[in-house]
């Protein structure tokens, strides 16, 4: 092993590479990804601090009226044990990460990716991206479909930074935007969903609902932002069979 070939390898050319594949490219939030990580030897031989994996998003924060695209890791875990990679070996570990509940779904801008990376003393670490769509659970999926049942479209669905008294496990929530079609029109601008938190048998909702400004005194109104009200509840799988009546009656209480 000649010390230019060290060199090399220590920014990048010739040393190890990282491929992730997952069975499949599409899951449930709360689901458990399974795949296998493939590592290749370089030119020379390296140590191999660890493998990890991570589940990213992007989510945007404000600032100075300014708007900032911010890389959350929703989850971090360590494959390995420090280990050597000899020149051209190949090794091959299987994985498996559950998909955190609170993983934003792929609609709108928002994107999800599966980032593997490989921690080698003074050298450039090497790493694999790799993007996934996220569908809704079951019951988040039920609850985005009463809503369009009742005469909303979805407008935009975006990853926004949240206010302290609505934040969980991370620093952001995944806004879901709806305009009136139906029977809402002449009553609501709009009506937006936020879910603060999910399993696989309830999730705590906000809604925020957007009244329209009628007459000047409405106007003032608007511009305080107070024709929005804001609604927390809890949706379990026992109200399914009446979840849109449910949806509807907090919402036509606040028109």
């Amino acid at each position: 092993m000649s010390f230019f070939q060290k060199a090399l390898a220590s920014i990048g050319i010739g040393s190890a590479t990282v491929d992730t594949r997952l069975d499949k490219d599409t899951y449930r939030a709360g689901e458990v990804m399974r795949g296998e990580i493939i590592v290749r030897g370089g030119q020379v031989e390296q140590q191999v601090d660890t493998i990890y994996l991570s589940v990213n998003t992007t989510y945007i924060r404000e600032s100075n009226d300014h708007k900032h695209t911010e890389v959350a890791a929703l989850q971090k875990v360590k494959v390995t044990e420090p280990f050597t990679l000899v020149v051209g070996e190949e090794k091959i570990f299987p994985i498996s990460l559950t998909l955190p509940f609170e993983t934003p779904i792929s609609a709108g801008k928002t994107q999800v990716w599966i980032q593997t990376g490989l921690d080698i003393k003074n050298a450039v670490d090497p790493g694999d991206k790799d993007y996934i769509r996220v569908e809704p659970t079951a019951l988040a999926g039920h609850i985005l479909d009463a809503i369009g049942g009742l005469g909303f479209r979805l407008r935009e669905a975006e990853c926004e930074q949240a206010p302290s008294r609505f934040r969980g496990y991370y620093p952001f929530v995944q806004e879901f935007e709806f305009v009136p079609t139906g029977q809402y029109r002449k009553h609501l601008d709009e009506l937006e969903i936020v879910f603060l938190s999910q399993s696989n048998h309830s999730a705590e909702i906000l809604m925020q609902i957007d009244r329209k400004a009628r007459g000047i005194g409405s106007f003032f109104a608007e511009a305080l932002d107070m024709d929005e009200s804001y609604v927390r509840t809890t949706i379990t799988t026992h109200d399914l069979p009446t979840l849109q009546a449910k949806l509807q009656q907090i919402i036509s209480k606040h028109i």
